[in-house]
């Protein structure tokens, strides 16, 4: 333990590192609780996306999620066999389509995203809700600067 404990001070003050953790552990809890789903933490964003009101292209999403765009067909893939996703024409591009969730896919994402919130609300339950919505807004701001 004190070997750890000697490694973890080590770290303590480098920022990337305690990113990554946080982010090991929040995707871990994300998995946990989408699992019964049959969604992981990739396949659930894109369904999110798609049940947004904003009609995305596979390519936007592929930006959004900053995953390279044959990953985003395989995931778009998947959620329409499982006919939680429609590809469908975009207005503004005749050569390119946009991802729609379905009815089936809206009911999921509603589930899922319930289960979600409870695993992020206990793994953040350290802090208070304040706490909360400042690393909120502070990881906004890092993840999309302006």
């Amino acid at each position: 333990m004190t070997s750890q404990l000697r490694v973890g001070a080590a770290l303590e003050g480098e920022t990337a590192f305690l990113l990554a953790r946080a982010n090991a552990h929040s995707l871990a809890a994300a998995g946990a609780a989408l699992a019964p789903f049959g969604l992981r933490v990739r396949s659930y964003s894109v369904l999110a996306l798609a049940v947004a009101e904003v009609r995305l292209s596979q390519r936007d999403i592929a930006e959004y999620l900053r995953l390279d765009p044959s990953q985003v067909v395989a995931l778009v893939d998947d959620l329409q066999r499982r006919r939680l996703v429609e590809r469908e024409p975009d207005e503004h591009d005749r050569r390119a389509k946009v991802v729609v969730a379905t009815e089936a896919g809206r009911r999921l994402h509603a589930e899922a995203h319930r289960a979600a919130h409870d695993a992020e609300r206990d793994l953040l339950g350290v802090l208070q809700e304040h706490e909360r919505e400042q690393l909120r807004n502070l990881l906004h701001r890092v993840a999309f600067p302006r």
